[in-house]
This record gives structure tokens, C-alpha cells and sequence, in this order.
């Protein structure tokens, strides 16, 4: 029996902790654990082994970070690290089941191959690629291929779009089960801001087999999140929390939840129905018995147990928020479409993206649910520009992006490096289209809008229309692309020249919505050419084509009669439940309601649960005016601090040599970059924003800071409020949290001095006294080497030296720093930032 087979008949059973046995075991680890399958496999064989016993269906290789760039410098490739690991592994599990048989059962034990992170951050709060994360996961995968596991374990996720890349790969280079598990942090969500609900969306169809959350909280904190992602998953649901908090007694880590309370909190999400159970760090062979004894015979629940025979609801994603169908209207934005569109047509051709930009955060201020991409002119690189214009327009905003091209090479490049669930703009029912269009939608995922035309071009009935639909639904089917995935767009040509054609779409809507739970799409602006004052021939048929079933109109979100249309539709129609959203929008207007809401025509913010509103663009609560949209007071100071704020870092270093012709560079830090860096701090804090955008906006003021830096230079001067030393302890090569730090830190005026990673004590020490240091910031986020934290900081003080410590890393409490002797324990990036400021700056 394969473990896909196994997911429908049992709970399974994983292992528990291997740096917890390992540190039990007081096994040689060094910097890269995964070298012990090579110099003392029998050490592991044990491990293993003991898991096994305890009731384990399944071990995970010691290969969490056997790939080629944590491997730099060990002397030893990814192949051999893995060939060895799988190979103890498989080992240990033969022979448990050659104990079982011994014993008079037969049970199959299953190796995992064990994938993290890489350890870089992907673009574009880092300098990692898709294509690089994608070619060193391949390499990873293969290897564990050809070493004979049984599955792929992709866990402890921080970054979708990470996840994605190496899912991608798995698929493209193994026919294995893959399973994906990612962490939350206590604000429920993921480190780069995806909470449950768009994680699940963003992955179940990708072709995975199991999904869910592993270590960085406890059992009973994970209860919530597990039961908001089984009520959302179609998949099977895995569970591996820690054992609690960690903290250090007799220099050793332990964690403050029993195997009983383990067992307890794990037995309700067994109940709540998940199908996958097991441990993370601090849990051992004896976490695991009790758990296998507590869930002995249980069968996970089928997703209809769980949520009721509610039909699927079609959702779009960007990385840190999901759009639902069929609640609301959805508004999909159509400005970022070169068709009869000068201005647009002209960026593209000089490669100006920043127009791109501008319409994109205008259109989700203005009501905008998701954001149509076309780039189509025949006189320039498509591919590239969808490439660009995808980036830049993901990173301007939160909405979900909808890819619009007839070359399907275009959207397959745009929807495998986009990081969300994409909707293809679009499929036909022409059989080549299909055949081109659907696998890229399976693949990655995607929805599809299904045009009702074919070879005949557009038909002139509704029945006919409804018949290319039919035939599309059905196809979709055959690539395992469901209803709840497909927006039919019945298509109108403009009343001039067709009369009947209004008509003939809303009657096509109508039986559509009657006879296929799709959800329906229309470019309703289509139905007014050539006739004078189309905007309120647009209005009215996009009023009767919402009253007839339209979900989701493809419109113009900045003309207010437009978005008027959809907000009165709403309230009278019970979209806007207690016309809520409609009193916000229109309490200012008199009662006689002579005016139009607004210029923009915006509605307010939708109402939701976490991770799904239909709000303002990331980055603020409050959506913020573009630079260069008509504001009286765009001045330059206004638009830095907008810049920095929003994240512009190619529009930062112009302002600031604007800025420099009348202010001086240190004014121009203390009154515009500073308080623009609080209120992105602030923003992040207070979960307005996410660390993709904090990041963004740190490296715009490297731009800016670059400009003022050749000022100051040229007047003898410099930007520097102190001197820091960060470090990664030694034994410990994950250096992401430092590498954040050191980015915030560098653009709030400080000068870093980094001294890497897996830096020994005695190396610390030296340089704090060699450069006159008053601040050291250590790290370290594996439970085996905080001990070598606790070393460095004694180190420091039997030095005599007077520097402040700050300490941070994802295994650290605010007692255990206090108890090791540091003088700020930083949760978070920016708790560095303020122990920098109150010890630099009082």
C-alpha cells in the first residue's frame, strides 16, 4: 500500500523531532547536522528505529538542509547527503518491518525525503530567484528519487512563493506524493504574511496530496489555525506543533508541554479531522507512542464530513489574501489593458513601469477585487513585459492578479512565477485553445474564463453560447479543473450593431447560472460602441447583467457611475448585508442624492475574515493617494515619504536629489525618511503590513540613502548613528533573521558590521574589542546551537567589555534571553531597531 493509499485509511502517524534526539544522543553535529548520514548513520538508525517503535508510519530523512547552498564549503554534494540519509532510513525501516512480521503483523513503513527552505529569501525581499530555487530543489528531489523514498516532505515553510517553487519542481521532475507543510506565527499568519485560508487555496490544486502546518507553535495555539484550514482544505491535513515553548535548563533545551496535554490538544484536531499527525521540535519517541495510542484506530474525516455538502467556492489569491465568488461582487479592474488605450500603449513601448504601478494601486483604491493584466503589442516582447508588469504590479498591491494573453507561452511564464492563485484570461472553445490553455491551469492551479465563442466566432443566441460552455465545462473536467474554477464570460457585441445582442447575453447568463454552478465574467463596456454617452448605456446593462447573474464585471473601477452601479446592486440584492458598505460609502452625500459618491467612485473596504477582504492595497489601512494624481500638495517631502511607504525603490533616489537642492541630507533623513521608516514599522506591527512590504520599503531607503551618502561625502560628513555587530553563532548557518535585521538597521542611519555566520565566540569577542563596539546582536534559530548563544555572550562579559547584547532567533523567549544575559531580546526585526535607537539615540 502506497501512503497515498494509506491518507484514506488511517491517521497517519509521522516521527517526532530529530534535534531533539540528536542533542539527547549529545551526537557531533557541527554546523550541518545532515553530515551525520555520512560519518555516524548508526546514530540516526537508532533515532529512527526508536520512532518505529513508538508507532511512526513514516520517518523524515535528516536532510532538512541538504541542499547545495547550505552544503557550501562541508565537503560533501547534495547527492551523497541524501543517498545516505534515505539509505539509513530505509534501513531502519526494513527492519521494523521485519520485526512486525516477526511479531505477526504486517504494517509498511514509509521513508519521507526531508526539504526545507533553502535559506535565502526569494525575490522580492530577496535576492533568490524562482529559476534558482526551482533548479536547486530539482536537484534536491532527484537525488531523494534515485535514493528510493517513498514521498516528498516539503516542511517549515515561512514563504508561499518558496513553497510554490519547490512544488513546481517536485511535479516537473517525480511522479512521488508530495506533502507541504508551512509555519505560522502566533498573528496567524506565515512569516511573509499568507494566512491559512490563501495557503490552502494558493496550493490544493497544484497536484499535492497532503498539506498543512508544522513546528513554530505549540499544540493547543495551533488548534484555531488547523480548524480554519480544515474547514477551507479539500486535501488531507497535516499536523506537527512543537512541545510547547523552549527554554534552557542545565544548558540543555526543553519544552513546557507534557506528553499529555500533547496528546490531549492533538486528539481534539483528530476529532476536528485531520489525516496526517505527528511532532516538530522538543517532541520524542515517547510524544509519539502516547499520540499513536490516543488516535489507534481512527480514520480521518473526508472534507464533505468536515464542511457539509456546501459546493466549492471559487476563490483568487495573491500571497497574503484570498477573494471569494459569489458573496460580493467582484470587481476585476481593466485599466492595465493596452486596447484603446494611449497612454498605456506608449509605457509599454519605453518600458515605463511606474504607469503600470499608478493604475494598479488606483484601481484597488478605487473598489478593485482583482487586477486583469494585458500587455499585448505587437511591437514589443510580450513574455517580458507580462514578466515585469507581474512583479511590479504584485508588489504595488494585495489583489489577485488575472493574466490576460492569447499566447499561452506568455501565460504559462506569468502564472508559474506569479505567487497567488491566478485567474487565465482566457479559454475558448476552440480544441487547440483548450489544449494549450488547460494544462497551464492545472498545473499552477489557476482559474480560467471561458469565452463562449469558438471557429463560428461569438454566436448570435443564448442557447448557443450556453452549448460552447457546456463544452468547455466538460473538457476542463478531463484536466481535473472543476466548476468552482471557471468564469464563463457569455460575451456581448455593442446594440449598434446588433440590437438584440444586450438581450441575447443577459438570457445566455441567466440559463447559465441556472444549469452550472461557474461563476460568470463580462466586459460590459463591449455593448456601447459608437453611441454617444456610453457611460450610461454601461451602467444600465451592467445593472441588468448583475440582476441576471453576473459575479464578477470587468470594468473601469474610477468611473464612479460604474462602481455606483455595483454598490446600489449590492445593497438592493443583498450582497451588502445591512447595505453596511453602501451607508459608508454614500453618509456624506445629501439626501436628495443629486451627487456621485466620490471622484473615484471607491467603496469602502469589505468586511471579512482574516486574510480575505476586499480592502485597500497592502502596505495601509487607509488607501493613499498615487504620486503624480493630482494632488495639490505633492510635494516632494509628501512624495519621499509615499516612496518609501509604498516601497518605490526605482522613484527614491530623483526625489531625493530634488529634495537636496533645497533641504540638507540630515534634515531630509530626520524629518522625511525616518518618520516614513516609523509608519511602514507601524503598519507592520499592527498588521496593515507584511515583512515582503517592510523589506520593500527598507531597500528604497538604501536608494535614497545611497544619494545622500555622496552628499554628505562631498561635505566631509556622514550618516551614522553607531556601530553594530551581528552575527549568526556558531554551529548555525541560517542567517535569514539577521540578514533583516542588518537591512532595517543600515536604513535607520546605523553602520553593520555582519560577521556572517556560524561565527565562533572567540571571533565576536575579537572584533567587539577591536572596533570599539557598543552593540552586538547575536542570532541563532536551531534548539542545538542557543547553547552556543548563552557561550558568546559570557564570552563578551569575561572580556570586560561593556557592549549592550541584543539576541533574537525563532527558539528564544524573552525569560531564557534574561537568564543567559542579554540586554534586549528582540522578537521581531524591529524590536533591533528600537534597542538601537533607545541605546544610540536615549
Amino acid at each position: 500500500m502506497g501512503i497515498r493509499e494509506l491518507l484514506r485509511e488511517k491517521i497517519i502517524i509521522c516521527d517526532g523531532a530529530m534535534g531533539t534526539m540528536l542533542q539527547k544522543l549529545s551526537a557531533p553535529m557541527g554546523k550541518h547536522p545532515e553530515l551525520l548520514n555520512i560519518t555516524h548513520p548508526e546514530i540516526l538508525e537508532t533515532i529512527y528505529a526508536q520512532y518505529f517503535a513508538a508507532g511512526s508510519d513514516f520517518v523524515s530523512t535528516n536532510t532538512f538542509g541538504a541542499n547545495r547552498y547550505k552544503l557550501e564549503g562541508s565537503g560533501h554534494s547534495v547527492e551523497e547527503v541524501i543517498a545516505a540519509g534515505a539509505a539509513a532510513a530505509r534501513r531502519a525501516a526494513d527492519r521494523a518491518e521485519e520485526a512486525d512480521r516477526s511479531a505477526g503483523t504486517e504494517r509498511k513503513r514509509y521513508v519521507a525525503l526531508d526539504v526545507s527552505p533553502i535559506g535565502r529569501m526569494m525575490e522580492p525581499a530577496g535576492d533568490l530567484t524562482f529559476d534558482e530555487a526551482h533548479a536547486i530543489y530539482t536537484e534536491q528531489i532527484l537525488a531523494g528519487v534515485r535514493a528510493g523514498v517513498d514521498f516528498v516532505l516539503f516542511e517549515t515553510y515561512t514563504d508561499i512563493s518558496e513553497l510554490r517553487a519547490a512544488v513546481i519542481a517536485a511535479k516537473e521532475c517525480c511522479e512521488l506524493p508530495v506533502f507541504c507543510s508551512v509555519t505560522f506565527q502566533e498573528d496567524g499568519r506565515m512569516l511573509m504574511g499568507t494566512d491559512p485560508v490563501t495557503m490552502v487555496n494558493i496550493l490544493q490544486d497544484m497536484g499535492i496530496d497532503a498539506l498543512g502546518v508544522n513546528c513554530s507553535l505549540g499544540p493547543k495555539q495551533m488548534i484555531p489555525i488547523v480548524k480554519e484550514i480544515l474547514a477551507e482544505s479539500r486535501l488531507p491535513v497535516l499536523v506537527q506543533p512543537n512541545a510547547g515553548l523552549p527554554k534552557m535548563v542545565d544548558g540543555k533545551t526543553v519544552f513546557d508541554v507534557t506528553t499529555e496535554e500533547y496528546t490531549q490538544a492533538m486528539a481534539e484536531l483528530a476529532d476536528a479531522g485531520i489525516a496526517v499527525a505527528g511532532g516538530c521540535c522538543g517532541t520524542s519517541p515517547e510524544y509519539i507512542r502516547a499520540l499513536s495510542a490516543a488516535l489507534e484506530g481512527k480514520k480521518p474525516l473526508t472534507p464533505e464530513e468536515i464542511r457539509g455538502k456546501r459546493e466549492r467556492e471559487m476563490t483568487a489569491c495573491s500571497a497574503v489574501r484570498t477573494v471569494r465568488f459569489g458573496g460580493q461582487v467582484v470587481v476585476i479592474g481593466e485599466r492595465i489593458n493596452p486596447t484603446g488605450k494611449k497612454a498605456l500603449k506608449e509605457a509599454l513601448r519605453s518600458g515605463d513601469f511606474e504607469y503600470v504601478e499608478n493604475e494598479a494601486l488606483r484601481q484597488t483604491q478605487a473598489g478593485a477585487h482583482i487586477l486583469d493584466v494585458n500587455v499585448g503589442l505587437p511591437e514589443i516582447d510580450e513574455k517580458a513585459a507580462m514578466l515585469t508588469a507581474v512583479k511590479r504590479v504584485a508588489l504595488m498591491t494585495d489583489a489577485p492578479l488575472q493574466i490576460d494573453s492569447a499566447d499561452p507561452e506568455v501565460l504559462e511564464a506569468a502564472v508559474r512565477v506569479y505567487c497567488g492563485k491566478a485567474i487565465i484570461n482566457s479559454v475558448n472553445g476552440k480544441e487547440s485553445v483548450m489544449e494549450a490553455v488547460f494544462p497551464i491551469a492545472k498545473k499552477y492551479g489557476a482559474n480560467v474564463i471561458a469565452l463562449t465563442l469558438d471557429e463560428g466566432g461569438i454566436p448570435d443566441s443564448a442557447e448557443k453560447r450556453i452549448a460552447i460552455a457546456e463544452r468547455i465545462i466538460r473538457r476542463a473536467a478531463e484536466y481535473g479543473i472543476g466548476p468552482e474554477r471557471i468564469l464563463v464570460d457569455c460575451l456581448t457585441l455593442t446594440v449598434s450593431a446588433e440590437p438584440l445582442a444586450a438581450r441575447d447575453t443577459l438570457a445566455a447568463i441567466r440559463a447559465l447560472k441556472e444549469r452550472y454552478p461557474v461563476k460568470t465574467t463580462l466586459g460590459a463596456s463591449n455593448v456601447s460602441f459608437g453611441l454617444p454617452n456610453r457611460r450610461l448605456l454601461n451602467a444600465a446593462f451592467l445593472t441588468a447583467a448583475l440582476y441576471a447573474g453576473l459575479d464578477a464585471p470587468i470594468t473601469d473601477p474610477l468611473i464612479p457611475e460604474y462602481m455606483d452601479a455595483v454598490s446600489a446592486y449590492s445593497a438592493l440584492f443583498g450582497k451588502d448585508p445591512g447595505a453596511a458598505d453602501y451607508i459608508e460609502k454614500y453618509k456624506d452625500v445629501p439626501a436628495a442624492g443629486a451627487q456621485a459618491a466620490s471622484p473615484r467612485g471607491g467603496s469602502a473596504p469589505e468586511k471579512g475574515a482574516r486574510g480575505q477582504t476586499a480592502g485597500p492595497a497592502a502596505g495601509g489601512k487607509a488607501a493613499k493617494s498615487a504620486p503624480g494624481a493630482g494632488d495639490a500638495e505633492n510635494t516632494a517631502e509628501r512624495r519621499l515619504a509615499e516612496i518609501i511607504v509604498r516601497g518605490w525603490q526605482d522613484r527614491a533616489a530623483a526625489v531625493t536629489e530634488e529634495l537636496l537642492l533645497e533641504r540638507q541630507p540630515l534634515a531630509i533623513v530626520e524629518e522625511i525618511i525616518i518618520p516614513a521608516l516609523e509608519q511602514v514599522g507601524k503598519d507592520y506591527e499592527t498588521g496593515a503590513s507584511f515583512l515582503p512590504q517592510l523589506i520593500r520599503s527598507a531597500d528604497t531607503v538604501s536608494a535614497a540613502f545611497e544619494v545622500l551618502k555622496r552628499a554628505m561625502a562631498a561635505g566631509g560628513e556622514e550618516i551614522c548613528y553607531g556601530r553594530i555587530i551581528l552575527a549568526t553563532v556558531e554551529g548555525d548557518i541560517h542567517d535569514i533573521g539577521k540578514n533583516i535585521v542588518k537591512v532595517l538597521l543600515e536604513n535607520y542611519g546605523y553602520e553593520i558590521l555582519d560577521l556572517g555566520k556560524d561565527v565562533p565566540a572567540e571571533a565576536v569577542v575579537e572584533a567587539a574589542e577591536r572596533e570599539n563596539i557598543r552593540m552586538v546582536g547575536l542570532s541563532a534559530l536551531m534548539t542545538t546551537t542557543v547553547v552556543n548563544m548563552e557561550k558568546t555572550i559570557r564570552a563578551l562579559r569575561d572580556a570586560g567589555l561593556s557592549c549592550r547584547i541584543a539576541v533574537g532567533g525563532a527558539v528564544l523567549t524573552g525569560d531564557y534571553a534574561e537568564k543567559i544575559g542579554a540586554d534586549y531580546y528582540c522578537r521581531e526585526a524591529m524590536d533591533t531597531v528600537r534597542a538601537a535607537n533607545a541605546l544610540f539615540k536615549g
